[in-house]
């Protein structure tokens, strides 16, 4: 039975936590570790609500730390399924921090990570697919197959003459056409 499809807004899962000492570095900085743990948590979430499935963490791409988050700011994190595939599902995460007695707001960081659904016995599983609404996911649904073709070559599942999506970019399509 093939399952229907949904739209990103369904997954979409914000979380919220307050850097304690606890969360922090001897700078009183959030660790790094800590935010990668709950950038791992909300996207996880996020892949459950669109694939009604217990799900695995297979990749996070590129987490630079740019901004550091101090001790009592507030972390907002916001994740939602980006694009579906078979079994696997890219959800895309951002991070805010507020220092509230400060009032101010700053974004902090953004990732895609890769998630696969699998069933009780861990493998993987169908999943539905996903219906981008607005411009900003319609953007990222497009984005995603090129992203993905990118993750397999670079992690050599895939060669790089085989990811069409990206032939425009390692390939100049113009090579030995006539003038």
């Amino acid at each position: 039975m093939a399952k229907q499809p949904k739209t990103a807004s369904k997954s979409t899962v914000t979380m919220t936590e307050l850097v304690l000492p606890n969360d922090t570095n001897t700078l009183n900085n959030l660790m790094g570790g800590r935010l990668m743990h709950w950038m791992d948590v909300v996207t996880a979430i996020a892949a459950q609500r669109h694939s009604n499935r217990i799900v695995v963490t297979a990749s996070a791409d590129n987490i630079s730390f740019k901004n550091p988050i101090q001790l009592g700011d507030v972390v907002t994190l916001t994740a939602k399924v980006t694009r579906a595939f078979s079994s696997s599902m890219e959800v895309y995460v951002e991070v805010y921090a507020e220092n509230i007695p400060s009032g101010t707001k700053f974004k902090s960081h953004s990732a895609f990570f890769t998630f696969v659904a699998v069933d009780q016995g861990g493998r993987p599983i169908d999943v539905p697919e996903l219906i981008p609404e607005t411009e900003e996911e319609k953007e990222l649904y497009e984005g995603a197959l090129r992203r993905r073709q990118l993750r397999l070559v670079l992690a050599k599942r895939m060669k790089p003459e085989e990811a069409t999506e990206l032939k425009s970019i390692f390939f100049d399509q113009n090579i030995g056409k006539a003038e």
